[in-house]
């Protein structure tokens, strides 16, 4: 799965309650000569437990359950079957990263996002690849080393966490929909993962997930620094998102 970040700047880089209610009814004893209800309750929340010569049944209605339940004459299947086969989705919400016109007195910022879900993969890694802002035959310096801003210092790096410095911006990922995506390749990996501090490496693994996992947004916040030396003109790059479930 790939998506992309576009951009073009000048002197930068634009990568860029519904309330659901019943009314109870009472009601005889449900019953005839092959079977009998016995619970008092049927329909969401109730639990039907009744046996007869030619019927048994033991399944949850209306609330989570799977499975089923059989007697010589009848049959019953709770739950909603579900596909085995594994899926892996990406979805860019917001592609382009301005950071519009650049100083070397001040460090630039901007932000693109997005989300990942993965059923049944047991996990996946995500990857950004591409170069960095380049114009013409100038780049500017990617952060291989983990560091802060330094305004005057050409530098371009990346995370994916809420920073405080140069400015405020950026989130941390947003599991709020069952997801188990984190930063990094797992526990102890800070390259992309430490607020106030970036990096960049092309191809670098910079988010992954250790199960199945439902959606996680992701921020990518990137920094972009120039020197008073700096050409000007108008900068640009494209970032490569691949996403590889992991088996």
């Amino acid at each position: 799965m790939v998506g992309r970040i576009n951009g073009y700047g000048v002197l930068g880089l634009v990568v860029g309650c519904v309330l659901l209610c019943s009314n109870y009814v009472s009601a005889e004893t449900l019953q005839s000569n092959n079977y009998r209800f016995d619970e008092s309750t049927l329909g969401a929340g109730g639990l039907n437990q009744s046996t007869s010569n030619s019927y048994a049944g033991s399944g949850a209605y209306g609330d989570i359950g799977v499975g089923e339940s059989a007697s010589n004459n009848y049959q019953i299947r709770v739950g909603t079957p579900t596909t085995p086969d594994p899926t892996l989705t990406i979805e860019l919400l917001s592609t382009n990263a301005n950071f519009g016109v650049l100083s070397p007195t001040s460090a630039a910022t901007a932000t693109a996002s997005f989300s990942v879900i993965n059923y049944t993969s047991y996990g996946y890694a995500v990857q950004l690849t591409g170069s960095a802002p380049t114009n013409g035959a100038h780049s500017i310096s990617a952060m291989g080393t983990t560091t802060v801003s330094q305004p005057g210092i050409e530098q371009f790096g990346v995370n994916l966490v809420a920073n405080t410095s140069p400015v405020s911006f950026g989130a941390n990922p947003d599991n709020g929909q069952f997801g188990y995506g984190q930063v990094g390749t797992g526990a102890g990996d800070t390259t992309y993962s430490t607020p106030n501090q970036f990096h960049y490496a092309s191809g670098d693994i910079i988010a992954s997930a250790p199960k199945s996992s439902g959606k996680t947004i992701y921020t990518l916040s990137y920094l972009l620094n120039v020197a008073g030396i700096t050409p000007g003109g108008q900068y640009a790059s494209n970032q490569t998102i691949i996403v590889t479930g992991t088996y």
